[in-house]
């Protein structure tokens, strides 16, 4: 198993790194949402989605 994984070192690191920043971006996300933040960068004023966005308004 030692012999595998140091055969693979590379790989390892890469998929872990990868894995890093997706769960980072994840984490971003769902903080931004909870602050209401938009996702799209733009105003909801013209959105056509603004209701599945904003249910309470």
């Amino acid at each position: 198993m030692l012999a595998w994984l140091l055969e693979n070192m590379a790989t390892v690191i890469i998929c872990a790194v990868l894995i890093a920043v997706v769960a980072a971006i994840i984490v971003s996300m769902v903080k931004n949402r909870k602050k209401g933040k938009s996702s799209c960068g733009c105003g909801c004023a013209g959105c056509s989605g603004n209701s599945s966005c904003h249910p309470e308004k």
